[in-house]
C-alpha cells in the first residue's frame, strides 16, 4: 500500500519537530517522491547523518509501504 505525502510529512515532524518538510510526488503514484527537509537539529551533522535521522523518522516503511524517497537535506542558514 502506498504512502500519501501528508503521511510522509507527519512521521518526519513527529520525528524531527522543528523541521520545514515539503515533500513532492514525483511519478503521481503515491510510491516515488522528493522530501526537502531543513531542521536545526542537522546543524554539525554530515549529510549522512541528517539522511539517516529522516529515515528513522519513517520508521521502517522505506523500500516497503514508501518504495523511493529522494532526500535533500539542510540546516537552515541562520
Amino acid at each position: 500500500m502506498a504512502m500519501d505525502a501528508r503521511e510522509i510529512e507527519e512521521l518526519i515532524k513527529a520525528h524531527l519537530p522543528d523541521a520545514t518538510v515539503e515533500i513532492r510526488d514525483l511519478a503521481g503514484d503515491g510510491d516515488h517522491y522528493a522530501a526537502t527537509v531543513i531542521s536545526p537539529s542537522f546543524k554539525g551533522k554530515s549529510r549522512v547523518q541528517q539522511h539517516q535521522m529522516v529515515y528513522a523518522a519513517l520508521q521502517g516503511r522505506m523500500g516497503g509501504a514508501l518504495h523511493a524517497l529522494a532526500l535533500t537535506t539542510a540546516a537552515p542558514d541562520n
